[in-house]
C-alpha cells in the first residue's frame, strides 16, 4: 500500500473539548494538516518525548514500555494510522526483532502510537483514505475574517446555513486559530455536502 508519511507539526490545547489538546501532523508532501484528539497525559508525554533532553524523575508509562521493547531486541520500525471511524483513528505499532529479524504489529490507541513513534525516531504513516476523510487543507493567505468566533459558530451549530465558500473561510480561520475539534468538523460538513453532490 502506499502510505504517506506524517511529520508532527505540534500540539494546541483544544478549545472545545476541556482536558483534551490536538496533536498536529502533516502530510509532508501536500501539506494536509491531520488534527487528532489526545488526552492530556498523551499530549505529555509526546511532547515529553520530543524534548530528547527533558527525562521526568520516574519513567513514565511510555518509557517503561520502551525499556522493554529494547530489553526484549526490539524496535520501533514505524505507525501507521490506517483508518477512521466516526473521528476516532485506530493505529498499528510495526516491531522488528533485531536478532531475529522477528516482525510483529500492535493494535494501539493513536496518540500512544505517536508517544512510542517519538521515543525510537520511527516514521509515522496514514493512508490516502485517512487524508481524504479526515484531513485538512489550509490556505493561510486568506485575510478573510467573521464577525463571529469560528468557535461560536459551531457551537450554535448552523454550518448547514453557510455557502460553501463561508465553509471554507471559517475552515481556515479555524486552523489559524488552531481550533482543530472545530475545524474537523466543518471540514465533515463539506465532505457531506461533496457527497450529496456525487
Amino acid at each position: 500500500m502506499d502510505y504517506k508519511r506524517l511529520t508532527i507539526r505540534g500540539i494546541s490545547y483544544s478549545q472545545t473539548q476541556s482536558g483534551a489538546y490536538a496533536l498536529l501532523l502533516e502530510h509532508e508532501e501536500t501539506n494536509i494538516k491531520l488534527p487528532v484528539v489526545i488526552g492530556n497525559f498523551e499530549a505529555q508525554s509526546i511532547s515529553l518525548g520530543l524534548e530528547k533532553d527533558i527525562h521526568p524523575p520516574r519513567p513514565l508509562t511510555h518509557d517503561l514500555f520502551s525499556k522493554f521493547v529494547l530489553a526484549t531486541h526490539f524496535e520501533i520500525i514505524s505507525v501507521i494510522i490506517y483508518q477512521i471511524i466516526d473521528g476516532v483513528f485506530f493505529s498499528n505499532i510495526n516491531f522488528k526483532n533485531q536478532t531475529t529479524e522477528e516482525e510483529l504489529i500492535l493494535d494501539a490507541r493513536t496518540s500512544d502510537a505517536v508517544a512510542m513513534a517519538v521515543r525510537f525516531d520511527a516514521p509515522i504513516f496514514t493512508t490516502q483514505q485517512v487524508l481524504n476523510e479526515a484531513g485538512i487543507l489550509l490556505e493561510l493567505d486568506d485575510p478573510s475574517k467573521q464577525a463571529e468566533t469560528v468557535e461560536e459558530i459551531v457551537a450554535e451549530g448552523n454550518l448547514s446555513s453557510l455557502t460553501n465558500e463561508d465553509l471554507q473561510k471559517l475552515l481556515d480561520d479555524a486552523v489559524k486559530d488552531e481550533d482543530f475539534d472545530a475545524a474537523l468538523e466543518i471540514q465533515q460538513e463539506i465532505k457531506r455536502r461533496k457527497k450529496k453532490i456525487d
